[in-house]
């Protein structure tokens, strides 16, 4: 069986590469920038040059291709609009696929996104699972909310070089995953027939509000974090300015995702912690085989100290030469 993933540079991409070529699968993927994804040459896949923005290429990726993984989504550094690649792009990528009599189609889409219709991001989203839905293709959608990777960024590297954290006073929990847990059950749906024209919400095994994060950060780097609280009215405010220009549309989207994201639902919680076990037994997952954040940071804030000994040592090393 052979795999075309689109978005395989990006974070859930290169472990959906990743998991596929470990399970034994042919894995070709749909790069913009063959230099940059040369890494993923180097793992075992075929590279094949292709754009979502631009329709044209879209159609000769597909030869010899039994499935499409698309984990692909518009970046705030883009220099195009999202609708761009999540709607006119994946449109022709489903209808080349359905020509091509493509076995199976997987797409990651955004949890609970039909709460959220009145986002750009969101919209776009849910516009491409209906397609796919009447396509007739035989489908897999994977909605998800949060990366363990994610957070690196957004917590630990701030705390270690004392810089400032940014969060909203009402921010809610959410079930943050590894990528790589994620790319499992991907890979898994394939060999599934349960799986065959679902939707699973994909969610870790416990939720995470932003304080609690910076509190475990705080703790597992031994340092204090600088905290500072965005009201959700400035939020808005800036999501206003970015609209006004065009190569700002992409950040103004997610300035809206995270403004909403913000709002506490207590039901939808509720709901999630309920569904978490009857999707792992779907998958035969347990919970143990779920990294958890507490030792997806605890492994990176090792390294990072580690690191730091190491670079101690060898410019010790090097004074005492002299």
């Amino acid at each position: 069986m052979t795999i075309l993933v689109i978005g395989a540079t990006g974070t859930l991409g290169r472990q959906v590469v990743k998991e596929a070529l470990n399970q034994g699968y042919q894995v070709k993927c749909l790069v913009r920038n063959i230099k940059k994804a040369s890494f993923l040459k180097e793992w075992g896949a075929e590279l094949i040059y292709g754009d979502l923005s631009i329709p044209d290429t879209i159609p000769i990726t597909l030869y010899k291709t039994n499935v499409i993984i698309d984990t692909a989504t518009a970046k705030t550094s883009d220099n195009y609009r999202g609708d761009i690649i999540d709607c006119i792009g994946k449109k022709v990528l489903i209808d080349a696929a359905k020509k091509g009599n493509i076995k199976k189609f997987i797409f990651c889409s955004l949890k609970n996104a039909e709460l959220y219709d009145n986002i750009p991001l969101a919209k776009l989203k849910l516009d491409i699972e209906e397609y796919l839905k009447k396509s007739e293709l035989s489908y897999t959608i994977f909605k998800i909310e949060g990366f363990f990777q994610g957070l690196i960024n957004q917590f630990a590297i701030p705390i270690l070089e004392n810089q400032s954290i940014w969060i909203t006073n009402e921010s809610r929990p959410i079930a943050y995953m590894d990528t790589q847990d994620v790319a499992k059950f991907i890979i898994k749906s394939l060999d599934l027939y349960t799986t065959e024209n679902q939707t699973f919400n994909l969610s870790g095994k416990k939720m995470w509000s932003s304080i609690e994060i910076i509190k475990l950060c705080e703790k597992l780097s031994g340092k204090k974090a600088k905290i500072n609280y965005i009201p959700l009215t400035f939020l808005g405010i800036l999501k206003g300015i970015t609209q006004l220009c065009e190569w700002t549309w992409n950040i103004s989207d997610r300035l809206a995702f995270i403004e909403i994201l913000s709002k506490k639902n207590q039901s939808a919680i509720d709901i999630k912690l309920c569904y978490i076990d009857s999707l792992y037994k779907i998958f035969n997952v347990t919970q143990e085989n779920i990294n958890s954040l507490e030792e997806y940071l605890q492994e990176y804030f090792t390294s990072i100290v580690k690191k730091i000994k190491e670079m101690n040592y060898d410019r010790k090393d090097n004074f005492s030469q002299f």
